[in-house]
């Protein structure tokens, strides 16, 4: 993976709470808060798969 903070291209298996531009991405194409998005990986890992399903079930309750 590139270092290039201006790159959107990273890996989309997995979520890295580190970088700042992952965060903007994530956060952006789940429609989320950052901190509803750092709850989520907290609650389930950095899958961005079990991130989703982990979301849409909390938007159901």
């Amino acid at each position: 993976m590139s270092d290039n903070t201006h790159e959107t291209v990273h890996d989309r298996n997995f979520i890295n709470l580190n970088e700042r531009y992952e965060l903007r991405d994530w956060t952006n194409s789940l429609g989320v808060t950052e901190l509803e998005l750092r709850e989520a990986v907290a609650a389930v890992g950095t899958s961005a798969d079990k991130v989703r399903q982990y979301l849409a079930s909390q938007s159901n309750n």
